[in-house]
């Protein structure tokens, strides 16, 4: 059955060396559906073949011969002994098609779980049931990003404000080296570990000795963690002249919640009396509506709306004080739309790196028990622009790498500086 519109979300696959949170089944020897322990169902290469065949969005596949790339990559297949061997080489032939949004994971990858949870409700026509009973979607983790360089080293890049790592006190940059002495897993160094505690060796400067940090995994749902890290990073930091600048980082706009609850943190939280915004457009999942910039449009009318108990809402809530957007290379799809119309409408500096280019519509398609089919089925144009593969520079570039940074953001310290050098909205 056809997706419906509901159902075909404009998001970014994250990229499958980084770790998007760990997600996990219950211990070690039971790695989950199609996890490491499981043997390789290479019937998936056929099933994915087929899938891209007939649904991709482009019918021509982008001049793709795709029966010759099936006889390519079969020998790839057959020789395949682990799923992440059966994935390498789907992956492979799915990288011919040069196209976002088309990927292979398997469970021993965060973005499987995420995308799951994402795509629940075309999944469920699709055996969600099967794999989650009960459509229960969670998994062990600490709520980290990471990212791997060229070296294979991996580091984290992110730490969703809330959650385990980052009040295990993890920074931005910090290299990992294992965890309980294993080589670092994004699933599966938390596998078995909820309610116990793990130990992190980490390295927070290049050259330095590391460092034991004591994590404590919890099972995480996608959608919660996503909207509380959220919520828990608005804060305010202080600025130039003693301006007040708020700060929140959207991590997924791949539910309506989270714009909801984006307006409830401007109209009645912690950045109601900010004097200038800086919104975090970096990493994480695309999913956004071109409307969602409405919330940045003064010229729009608020309404405030009280019951008989006394009990008060704002209903369109607008931001009419400067505003800056920081974006970077992990800035995808839908996110990527808001920072276009960000930039072309002029309402704020637009601060970092330029974004993926990740602009394509797709939905998602369970495998088996091998793994998860995210598939671009829609082109995207933007204002009849292309920006799949173009993406969107900053009107203030700040190269940002995140290698031992010790937990600094040049980025967000350069979008701060912007708006508060003429202590803009600060009253004299």
């Amino acid at each position: 059955m056809a997706a419906t519109r509901r159902q075909v979300l404009s998001i970014a696959a994250c990229v499958a060396a980084g770790g998007l949170l760990g997600w996990a089944a219950p211990a070690a020897a039971e790695a989950g559906p199609g996890g490491s322990l499981a043997a390789p169902d290479r019937s998936a290469f056929d099933q994915v073949w087929e899938l891209v065949r007939d649904r991709f969005y482009d019918p021509r596949l982008h001049g793709v011969d795709w029966d010759a790339m099936r006889r390519r990559f079969s020998p790839q297949v057959a020789a395949a002994r682990s799923n992440a061997e059966l994935a390498a080489a789907i992956n492979a032939m799915l990288a011919t098609l040069n196209a976002s949004h088309t990927h292979f994971y398997t469970p021993d990858e965060p973005a499987y779980y995420q995308l799951a949870d994402i795509f629940a409700g075309a999944l469920e026509h699709r055996g969600l049931g099967k794999i989650f009973p009960g459509g229960a979607i969670r998994y062990p983790g600490i709520g980290i990003f990471t990212e791997t360089d060229s070296e294979g080293r991996q580091f984290v890049a992110g730490a969703i404000d809330g959650a385990p790592g980052r009040s295990a006190g993890l920074l931005v940059g910090d290299e990992i080296l294992s965890v309980d002495g294993r080589p670092f897993e994004p699933v599966g160094s938390f596998r078995g570990k909820v309610g116990a505690r793990a130990s992190m060796s980490i390295r927070r400067a290049a050259g330095a000795a590391p460092i034991e940090v004591a994590v404590a995994p919890v099972d995480l749902e996608p959608g919660a963690l996503f909207l509380a890290g959220l919520r828990q990073s608005a804060r305010i930091v202080p600025g130039a002249g003693g301006a007040r600048v708020g700060y929140v980082r959207v991590w997924s706009y791949a539910s309506r919640r989270y714009q909801s609850a984006l307006e409830d943190l401007i109209a009645e939280g912690p950045l109601r009396d900010a004097d200038a915004l800086v919104w975090d457009l970096r990493d994480g999942w695309g999913g956004a509506q071109p409307w969602y910039l409405d919330l940045f449009n003064a010229r729009a009318p608020t309404m405030q709306v009280a019951d008989r108990d006394g009990e008060t809402g704002i209903v369109g809530a607008r931001w009419r004080k400067p505003v800056a957007a920081l974006i970077n290379g992990g800035t995808r799809s839908g996110k990527e739309v808001l920072a276009y119309g960000f930039r072309e409408y002029r309402l704020g500096p637009l601060v970092g790196a330029r974004t993926e280019g990740a602009v394509l519509a797709a939905t998602a398609f369970l495998v088996g028990d091998a793994g998860l089919l995210l598939l671009a089925v829609e082109d995207v144009l933007v204002d009849g622009k292309r920006l799949e593969g173009v993406g969107v520079e900053p009107t203030i570039p700040v190269p940002f790498d995140r290698r031992w940074a010790e937990g600094r953001d040049p980025q967000l310290d350069r979008a701060v500086e912007a708006l508060t050098r003429s202590r803009v909205g600060v009253e004299p």
